[in-house]
Formats: structure tokens, sequence, C-alpha cells
């Protein structure tokens, strides 16, 4: 039984492409992972949202330039930020609104882009991944945005920390609140863009709220909430993998679900040991 267990583990990883596909997808799951935290605890998912479907447009301009599509994607990303940020405040709307229309209206762009170009390019992996199909120079891309990332976090650990938690406050003790926002809106779009080869732009959305949201659940402080994302982000893009190579399933959507199923795993399991120690009192 363990000998069958090991095979089962092991005869995957003796395929290139399985070893390129895991470390791609553990790399982007640390990256957006470390990210998820922040998307949560300031109430961002539907902002992560909407830039992930926002870059769409940006990958298709790119694609016809002929240039790397991480400019167009991160140029897309950002853009899109300043944006709802711009008809929020000129047309009076509530954010949420805001975000609604420019998400809807960049990513049926990008549609109509993509369909009327008809670029050398999978349009169903670029929108649902297919980490498989990843070479190791995208491998190297994702490696690179995932340390940039890093270590832009690290250094303004402090600052990002102060700034989810009381904006108004970091604005008054002196950080740059505005800055911080732009500086977040490229962190998330780069881990978009290190994504879009492993889950996808409609997918990418699991891996920056579903790891912070599940790390919430059983985390205390800020601190415990980036480790617990982290590892359940690399769980969920392990398991997904290994799910996509036995079951000839979506990798993507593999991945996306096994997180899903983590966070209601853990959020059934602490609802019924909630409910047993109060029926014990």
């Amino acid at each position: 039984m363990e000998v069958g267990m090991l095979e089962l583990l092991a005869e995957p990883m003796g395929y290139e492409f399985m070893r390129v596909a895991t470390a791609t997808s553990i790399i982007v799951a640390v990256t957006c992972s470390i990210l998820s935290s922040f998307v949560v605890l300031r109430g961002w998912a539907l902002l992560g949202d909407a830039i992930s479907h926002s870059v769409l447009p940006g990958i298709a301009i790119a694609l016809a330039l002929d240039i790397p599509y991480i400019v167009g994607a991160l140029l897309a990303g950002v853009g899109s930020s300043a944006l709802i940020g711009l008809v929020e405040s000129r047309a009076r709307i509530r954010n949420d609104t805001a975000i609604g229309v420019v998400m809807t209206g960049a990513f049926a762009t990008g549609l109509i882009l993509l369909s009327w170009m008809r670029p050398a390019v999978d349009v169903f992996h670029v929108l649902f991944g297919n980490p498989i199909g990843v070479s190791p120079n995208d491998m190297y891309i994702s490696a690179a945005i995932g340390a940039l990332v890093l270590l832009t976090v690290a250094v303004l650990l402090k600052e990002i920390v102060a700034y989810t938690f009381d904006p108004i406050f970091s604005k008054v003790i002196g950080i740059p609140t505005t800055l911080l926002h732009y500086v977040l809106m490229i962190l998330l779009s780069l881990a978009i863009v290190s994504a879009l080869n492993t889950v996808g732009i409609i997918l990418v959305i699991t891996l920056l709220v579903t790891p912070g949201a599940t790390a919430q659940l059983i985390s205390r402080n800020i601190t415990q909430m980036i480790g617990a994302s982290i590892l359940i982000a690399v769980s969920s893009a392990i398991v997904g993998l290994y799910l996509s190579y036995y079951l000839s399933i979506s990798s993507g959507g593999a991945i996306a679900g096994v997180a899903t199923a983590i966070f209601f795993g853990v959020l059934v399991t602490k609802t019924l040991m909630r409910r047993l120690r109060e029926k014990n009192r």
C-alpha cells in the first residue's frame, strides 16, 4: 500500500512538463497567497477580480504589437485601478458599481480585440490557465515576478500592514497612502500576470482571495495569516495538479477547486467545533 502511494506521487514527477508545472504553480501560489491576506483584510476581493479581468485588453494589444504580454497586462491592470478611482470620484457612484462598470467593459474589450485580431494564442488557456503547458521560460518569468513581489512586501511590510488595518491613521502618521495604494495595485497586477499560465484570468481571483479567507478563519494575527495562506495555496496547487494528471481534468480548475474545498472544509470544521464547545459548557 505504501509503495503504491509512493509510486502515485512519484510517477508524475518523472515527466519534465509536470516538474515545470509543479514548480511554476508553487511559485504562483506563494506570490498570490502573500497578497491574499491583504486583499481579504482590505475587502479588495471585487477589486482583485476587476484587475484580473481588465488585463485581457492589455494582453490582446501587446500580442498585436508583438511586445511581451506582461507589459500590456501590467499597464492594463494598473490603468484599470486608476480608472475605477476616477469613475468613482467623477460620477459619484459607489466603489462596487465603478468596479463592475470598468471590469465588464475592459473584459468585453479584450474579448473583442482577441476575436478580431485572432492572435496565435489559445484564448481558453488565457482565461482558465494551463500549467501543464508552461515552458521553462514562463517559469523563470513567474519566479522573477514572485521575487519582486516578495521583496517589495518584505521592505514595505510595516507600512502595508498599517495601511491595511487603518488607512486614515496611516495617513496621519505620515505614510504616503496614495502611493502605497498604487504600489499594491502594481503588485496585484504582477501577481495576476504571473498566474495567467497557471489558473488564467477567470480563476486567478481564487488564489488572491481564498487562501487569505481560509487563513483568516484559523489565524490570530497577520503573521499567522500570511503563513497559513501560503501553506493553503501551495497545498492547493500541488493537490490540484495531481488531480489534473490522474483524472484528466482542467489544471487551473482543479487548483481553484481544491482551494475552495479547503475553505469550506475549514469553515465547516470550525463551526462544528464551536457548537461542540458551546454544547459542553
